[in-house]
């Protein structure tokens, strides 16, 4: 349930691809898009944080990890895997 909350507060966000996990308290999130591109980390981190706030200040989300690519980015990150 809380999975398909986040997805739908981050439908706005031009993603090509957006993942979320849970392991109990626990969140992963990996969105890849080129909205991410000439931004810093942090800025990258904002993107998807920022739609989740309410979440995590009502204490719906404990922990979060977010993990953000470019197109190019991912398709890198997935040739090295294979």
């Amino acid at each position: 349930m809380l999975k398909e909350k986040i997805k739908i507060l981050l439908k706005n966000i031009p993603l090509d691809r957006l993942n979320v996990s849970q392991d109990v308290n626990l969140i992963k999130i990996t969105a890849v898009g080129n909205i991410f591109l000439n931004m810093t980390s942090v800025q990258r981190q904002q993107v998807i944080y920022n739609p989740l706030i309410e979440l995590i200040t009502e204490k719906h989300i404990h922990a979060i990890t977010i993990n953000t690519y470019t197109a190019k980015e991912w398709s890198i990150k997935n040739k090295q895997q294979k």
